[in-house]
């Protein structure tokens, strides 16, 4: 049961030569080694948005591409956005930019830009006003939600940057909403998280996360009989 691998943004071709590895040796692996590999790179979002999944404003910007920072918010429309590594982890190498002041950023940009893919997203205010949900499953079936807010000035979530998490209650429609992002899954999952942002009553998804995220069993009593519960009643089998 793969779990806690946290750092395998930083070295994923050794996480994915190890993933052959155990494979090889016929052991069955959760998550599925196919849906890890497919979750590892945040090109899966194109994917689900292919299969009609709502997603934050998304553009590609492929490694050794010639274009500008300031181009790629021009060509979008944006006045402020979010940068981000395809594969990253915990925002790593995330960061926040408003248009004019691109030029600050053009160094940076450029040298990410060299050694890998990136994101380029438009910020969504309802981050700062609302916060973020993470809507946990289990074997497919909903457990329990928490809503995230960053700390005043922040627009990041993760507690290492001063976030907080709570249990959240969300209403039938946005679990429904949910529901259809794990639905739209290439494999069936042990466990998988949400992160979406709601905007004028519809989910937006940010993230998907089938490979290493925190279910935040510490906020709900119950979760971690539900968990035990999917895992004890996923069919093991040869990947």
């Amino acid at each position: 049961m793969i779990r806690s691998c946290w750092d395998y943004h930083t070295r994923l071709e050794e996480f994915t030569r190890w993933l052959d590895r155990v494979t090889a040796l016929g052991l069955p692996i959760w998550n599925p080694p196919a849906l890890l590999r497919w979750n590892a790179d945040k090109v899966y979002l194109r994917d689900l948005a292919g299969r009609g999944i709502p997603i934050v404003p998304t553009r590609w910007v492929s490694r050794g591409e010639r274009v500008s920072l300031d181009q790629v918010l021009r060509d979008a429309g944006w006045e402020d956005a979010v940068v981000k590594p395809a594969v990253s982890a915990a925002a790593f190498e995330t960061w926040r930019v408003h248009r004019v002041d691109t030029p600050r950023s053009a160094e940076r940009f450029a040298t990410l830009l060299a050694t890998r893919d990136l994101l380029v997203q438009a910020f969504v205010p309802a981050i700062e006003r609302d916060g973020e949900w993470s809507f946990c499953f289990f074997g497919g079936s909903y457990s329990h939600a928490v809503i995230k807010r960053p700390r005043a000035g922040e627009f990041r979530v993760q507690e290492s940057h001063g976030g907080t998490a709570r249990r959240g209650d969300p209403t039938p429609e946005l679990i429904a909403q949910a529901r259809a992002v794990i639905a739209a899954l290439p494999q069936p999952s042990v466990y998988a998280r949400v992160d979406a942002c709601v905007v004028e009553g519809e989910l937006r998804l940010m993230e998907l996360e089938a490979l290493e995220p925190s279910l935040f069993l510490d906020l709900d009593p119950e979760a971690p009989g539900r968990f035990a519960a999917a895992i004890a009643a996923t069919r093991l089998h040869r990947q």
